[in-house]
């Protein structure tokens, strides 16, 4: 299951999965997707090991902008994918 996170101003939607664990290790899936005039542009990061599985329409900047993010944003990104997603009112 994928559970929203938020949206950027270029329209880049970015979700995350639940916790998953694998061989004892706790980890995160997500995904970046922004529409184009032909389909989407879209990304996938693994943490904790920030190993990114694919990477089409986006440039090295706006991968390395999303690293950032995902560096920054971690923490939550575990804490909700713990508790099923964003609890919004």
């Amino acid at each position: 299951m994928m559970y929203p996170y938020m949206t950027l101003s270029d329209e880049t939607e970015i979700v995350h999965s639940q916790l998953i664990e694998d061989k004892g290790i706790k980890k995160v899936i997500v995904n970046f997707e922004r529409p184009t005039d032909n389909g989407f542009d879209s990304a996938r990061c693994e943490l904790p090991e920030y190993k990114w599985t694919e990477k089409e329409g986006y440039s090295d900047e706006e991968i390395a902008f999303f690293e950032k993010l995902l560096h920054s944003n971690a923490h939550l990104l575990y804490k909700y994918a713990a508790n099923g997603g964003i609890k919004i009112a």
